[in-house]
């Protein structure tokens, strides 16, 4: 639990505070936290729904390290093309951010660059919308050289479009012999702008990462293929960030994965070896939880690591049965699971925190979903009925199998305790008599051994 701790090690105490007032602005804002206003714009369902909306993106705020000061949403039927909101509401969107002194606007939802740069010179402030925020929330917890590689691809991509050029730094540059302060040399000569400069690298840097993801993911197909040579079964866990799937995963198989109450606390993809009841081995996965409007930038980075989810043979789907809305879970799981390919394989849904979840919610789940279980990651309630469930949908061997085993062929039967299905076995005088399924390669070796 190193990471928790670390995570935690640089916490302010709120009310303990002894600085200066006459402190310079820039130190002041590198010691406090960052202080927002959250913005929306309800275009349709109930009331219920907006609000449920800004209170994850509240949440969202917190994790990435800010303090909440005001949350307010505007009813349109689509959000201002200039401005998200109305220009109207602008001009009070302004006087409550000099009143509150807060630093950012964060916005509930992908802003054009149009309407960043427009709400950012009106408020003169710092905007910044949802897709940056959990991009923010994502470069914090990234662990794995994979993971940091992974977001930074995503943050190039989303900032390639929004670069914004400040004053001089639009000015034209001479390049080659005029030095340095022309743009010396590297730039394109006579016309190329600062803006078309950092453009530039962002795509030198944004090729280099892809050559690095690749080779990465060589690496991670090469695990999976091995699996798939053994014909290990695999099941993956998916699920609404904060649902428990880490929490699970542990409770399931002792993997000692980083577990808090927190958005996004695990990014990294985290695979375990288990076994069922008659000593089956399967493998399972903890994968990066989902939110409501993912962005696609994250999407299409985390593509090799959503892989396999889609690449898995069960998928685990858990939701928090005590979260106010986890209908609007379920379809935002399954909205991006279809976009990665995923939803043809089968699903199970768990319904997890029933410790502290209403009991009328997880009767109307179960109602609505009937292929579900009930657990309790934090109790243990429920986990070895969700073990059984798991174990009846793992993929059947397809070779039946039926031997007389030697006695000095011990590993045989072995391996078929790991990697078989044993339906009846009988020792007798001359061996052991078995009959079930087994994988080709296995079934090849035993058909040296008939009844």
């Amino acid at each position: 639990m190193q990471d928790l701790a670390e995570r935690h090690a640089l916490r302010r105490v709120a009310g303990l505070s002894t600085e200066l007032e006459d402190i310079s602005e820039v130190e002041y804002r590198q010691l406090r936290l960052e202080r927002v206003v959250l913005v929306g714009v309800w275009t349709d369902g109930s009331i219920e729904d907006a609000e449920n909306s800004m209170a994850e993106l509240a949440l969202l705020a917190e994790t990435a390290g800010s303090e909440v000061l005001e949350a307010i949403y505007q009813r349109r039927n689509k959000p201002d093309p200039a401005t998200y909101i109305g220009r109207g509401k602008v001009d009070g969107l302004k006087e409550m951010v000099q009143a509150s002194g807060c630093d950012t606007v964060i916005c509930d939802g992908e802003l054009k660059p149009s309407q960043l740069r427009n709400l950012e010179d009106r408020l003169k402030v710092k905007v910044v919308d949802r897709t940056a925020l959990i991009l923010d929330i994502f470069a914090q917890h990234a662990k794995s050289r994979e993971g940091q590689a992974q977001v930074e691809l995503a943050q190039l991509n989303y900032m390639k479009q929004r670069l914004r050029g400040w004053g001089g730094n639009l000015s034209r540059q001479a390049g080659g012999r005029v030095g340095a302060a022309g743009g010396g040399i590297g730039g394109r000569g006579p016309g190329e702008t600062k803006i078309e400069t950092d453009r530039r690298r962002i795509n030198t840097k944004v090729a280099k990462l892809r050559r690095e993801l690749a080779h990465m993911k060589g690496t991670r197909d090469t695990k999976r293929q091995e699996r798939k040579r053994h014909e290990i079964p695999s099941v993956a866990i998916a699920g609404y960030t904060n649902a428990g799937k880490s929490s699970l995963l542990n409770r399931l198989t002792g993997a000692g994965v980083l577990v808090e109450d927190s958005l996004f606390a695990t990014l990294d993809p985290t695979t375990r070896r288990t076994a069922t009841a008659d000593g089956r081995v399967y493998t399972m996965s903890d994968t990066v939880g989902f939110v409501r409007h993912l962005p696609h930038q994250l999407v299409e980075a985390f593509r090799s690591t959503l892989e396999e989810v889609a690449d898995s043979d069960l998928i685990l789907h858990v939701v928090d049965g005590s979260h106010p809305d986890p209908e609007g879970q379920i379809a935002a799981v399954r909205e991006v699971l279809a976009e990665i390919g995923a939803d043809t394989v089968p699903e199970i849904i768990v319904i997890n925190k029933a410790d502290v979840a209403d009991p009328m919610v997880i009767a109307r789940l179960r109602q609505r979903e009937p292929h579900s279980v009930v657990v309790s990651a934090k109790t243990g309630e429920g986990i070895e009925d969700a073990l059984k469930v798991v174990e009846g949908e793992l993929p059947k061997l397809g070779v039946e199998i039926a031997a007389l085993v030697p006695y000095a062929r011990g590993d045989l039967l072995d391996r078929l305790h790991r990697e078989g299905e044993i339906d009846t076995l009988e020792h007798t005088g001359d061996g052991t008599v078995v009959r079930g399924r087994a994988t080709e390669a296995l079934a090849g070796e035993l058909a040296a051994y008939p009844v």
